[in-house]
């Protein structure tokens, strides 16, 4: 058998097989990068807790980013009638909100808490009555920098105190916190379970989903594949 490649099957083979090994070696890329993040967030959270920024400060967008999933600890009182709901949130295939509840320090500053997920059927704080601590509490969790509205996510509707986005001014607005009352963070509970089950803790993405190692082979496969029919398409007999 003798091998005679032939003009159009390899002129449309070749950039095939370009395109296939770039798309595996794009995924390797980033299977290094998930790596890389969740090792830093993992790292972030179980470290030693830091201090949040000072109320009614606007700290700049690197220190914003350095302080981001960081542990961090506040103690304080809620402020339950002044909930805040965020929206199209999930857990294990059931629709919920999670629920963001102002704390109230003793100095008088206010940090919005993420306390954690709430299934549609209990977002009433009538119908969780147990987890509507009262009291001094601790709060021990992530920081979380104020976010940013993505293309894909809807606009917040204030009026019906839904959020799709984290957008901390507007949500602390419509919880009555002056300005310089606010710690210019997120706080999102820790794992600690609140009386009653909700709302259910521990919500920070650190373990982030990580296929890109399969998606790599696949597109690897595909490239041997065809390179292994273009082969026996182009062996002919002696």
């Amino acid at each position: 058998m003798i091998f005679r490649p032939t003009l159009w099957p390899t002129v449309f083979t070749i950039p095939a097989l370009i395109v296939l090994f770039g798309l595996g070696t794009w995924q390797i890329d980033r299977l290094h990068w998930k790596e890389g993040l969740i090792a830093d967030r993992t790292a972030r959270t179980t470290a030693a807790p830091v201090a949040l920024p000072a109320a009614g400060t606007q700290p700049p967008a690197a220190a914003l980013a350095d302080l981001d999933f960081r542990h961090g600890a506040a103690t304080g009182v809620f402020l339950h009638e002044r909930e805040l709901y965020i929206a199209a949130r999930t857990m294990e295939g059931s629709v919920g909100y999670q629920i963001v509840t102002p704390l109230q320090q003793a100095d008088g500053s206010i940090v919005l808490v993420n306390r954690g997920w709430v299934p549609e059927t209990r977002k009433d704080p009538a119908r969780r009555p147990e987890g509507q601590v009262a009291g001094t509490v601790i709060v021990d969790g992530a920081i979380r920098a104020p976010g940013v509205q993505h293309w894909l996510q809807p606009d917040n509707q204030p009026a019906q105190n839904i959020w799709f986005w984290s957008d901390l001014p507007a949500m602390a607005a419509h919880a009555g916190i002056a300005p310089d009352k606010l710690v210019p963070v997120f706080l999102e509970a820790g794992l600690a379970p609140n009386p009653g089950g909700l709302p259910i803790g521990g919500q920070t993405k650190v373990n982030l989903p990580n296929d890109h190692l399969q998606y790599a082979i696949t597109w690897y496969a595909l490239a041997i594949g065809l390179a292994v029919i273009y082969v026996l398409y182009h062996r002919q007999p002696r």
